[in-house]
């Protein structure tokens, strides 16, 4: 475009898929937590060049904060897709959902672990914003899990005067313990079993 015999430069695409590179960086930092995590090396296993990084993402903070963001988002979404559905079968999601998080704690062989727990351990004392993202996809989670049970006691699966609320924080607790445990090596076949006993000992009909 010209103007008073100026021609402004037109903006230049950005050459990149911008979630592919946010996926690897969510990698790396997920690999090596966020202080071990380099700029050189995100640069690198992106195939960017820093400015480029820089540029479209911020800096270094600002980058994890986005991917740590993104992730919550999905994670909570997931959750949703298991969870949501008619009072018919919410008993059976629930199940499904519980052991499907102690079976894939107990498939991570790498011990990577989980984003959202190991963001919040390492930053919680030190950043605000890590801190007000864990707490928001957390009670998104326990808001889910309680519907859940709700619609569970509807259909006369779970005990209508139990409280759904408590229910759902008990089962969040356990399911964030499962993880943490994954984490640290035990076994699958423990695992499992605390997954059951979670099950077991909510109150039914």
């Amino acid at each position: 475009m010209v103007k008073n015999g100026y021609r402004k430069p037109m903006a230049r695409p950005r050459s990149f898929d911008e979630d592919e590179v946010l996926r690897v960086a969510r990698d790396q930092f997920w690999a090596t937590g966020y202080a071990a995590a380099r700029v050189d090396d995100i640069a690198t296993a992106t195939g960017l060049g820093k400015g480029s990084l820089y540029g479209a993402f911020g800096d270094k903070h600002q980058l994890f904060l986005r991917t740590f963001d993104e992730h919550c988002a999905v994670l909570v979404e997931g959750v949703r897709r298991q969870l949501d559905g008619p009072d018919a079968g919410a008993y059976e999601r629930l199940r499904a959902h519980v052991a499907a998080v102690a079976d894939a704690t107990a498939s991570d062989v790498c011990l990577r672990g989980c984003l959202l727990a190991k963001g919040t351990a390492e930053l919680s004392g030190q950043d605000p914003a890590v801190v007000a993202t864990a707490r928001r996809t957390f009670a998104a989670i326990e808001e889910l899990i309680a519907a859940c049970v709700a619609g569970a006691q509807r259909a006369g699966e779970i005990d209508q005067d139990a409280d759904p609320g408590r229910l759902a924080g008990l089962l969040l607790a356990v399911l964030r313990g499962i993880e943490a445990l994954g984490k640290g090596g035990s076994s699958p076949e423990s695992l499992r079993a605390i997954a059951e006993t979670a099950l077991a000992v909510l109150p039914r009909p």
